[in-house]
Parts: structure tokens; C-alpha cells; sequence
């Protein structure tokens, strides 16, 4: 089992197979637009932007399991990261990352990298998880770790 046995939905209902980054270097993070670790996608980006030449690809998975902070449709959260922050990287629709509903993806992700504390459980948006060239899960970074503490994790990883 690894990343690529994982898909994930655009907001536009195109499923993406996981194979399609084979190789890559991933930071995968669930997003939220109406809160205030936002300008994480700003960094997000900056990292997108600095290393997507040498293979590292960032995806946003939009959530509203926290205060609601996700309230409006996946094309709203993907169109508001663009607008406000420049983001290119790709962003899928919206999934729960804990609970019954929660994505098959999240919950892998959750099982390699359990974090710390009692619970696998992500604790707020941002949760940021990095995968090496060959799909393993290598990082966990919590959300209120700026993007940017991981920049010479990706680079040993490039």
C-alpha cells in the first residue's frame, strides 16, 4: 500500500489518481479558507512555487470539520485560494479527514504519520503531510508549523 493506490476528486468531479504523481515529492494539507491559519496557503504556494521544478507537487483538500470554517462548495474554497492567494497547486474537493465519513486517503495518511497525543486524529486545518519520491508518508507537520519549517525536509527529499 502506498499514496498512489489513492484518487482524489477535482471540484469539478474529475477523479486524479495518485499514479499520475508517481515520483513526485507530495505535501499533502486539508485547507480552509475562513480561518486564521488562511494565509498558509500563501506559503503553501511559495513552497509550490520554489520547488515544483525540482518535482514537488503541493494538494489542498479543502474541510470544513472545524468551526465550519469551510462553509461554502469545493469550487468556492478552489476559487478563493486562486483569488486571494495566487494558488496554482492543485486543490480537490472538499473531504472530512476524521470520523466515520472521513477520506480513505486522510485516514491513511493519519495511520502512517499518527502525530502525537492519543489520537491520530487531525487536530485542526493545516495539518500538513509530506510523501517521498516513493509514496512513503515521512512527515507530519502541525498546523500551526508554518509550511515553510519543512523547506529542508523537501529539499533532502528533491
Amino acid at each position: 500500500m502506498s499514496i498512489y493506490n489513492f484518487s482524489g476528486v477535482t471540484p469539478s468531479g474529475k477523479e486524479v489518481s495518485f499514479t499520475e504523481y508517481e515520483g513526485k515529492v507530495l505535501l499533502i494539507a486539508n485547507t480552509a479558507s475562513k480561518c486564521g491559519l488562511t494565509p498558509q496557503y500563501g506559503d503553501l504556494q511559495k513552497l509550490y512555487e520554489q520547488y515544483r521544478d525540482q518535482g514537488l507537487v503541493v494538494l489542498g483538500f479543502p474541510c470544513n470539520q472545524f468551526a465550519g470554517q469551510e462553509p461554502g462548495t469545493s469550487e468556492e474554497a478552489e476559487e478563493f485560494c486562486q483569488i486571494n492567494y495566487g494558488v496554482t497547486f492543485p486543490v480537490f474537493s472538499k473531504v472530512d479527514v476524521n470520523g466515520p465519513d472521513a477520506s480513505p486517503l486522510f485516514n491513511y495518511l493519519k495511520e502512517q504519520q499518527p502525530g502525537t497525543g492519543d489520537s491520530s486524529d487531525i487536530s485542526w486545518n493545516f495539518t500538513k503531510f509530506l510523501i517521498d519520491r516513493g509514496g512513503n508518508v515521512v512527515a507530519r507537520v502541525e498546523p500551526k508549523e508554518s509550511p515553510e519549517t519543512m523547506s529542508e525536509q523537501i529539499e533532502s527529499l528533491l
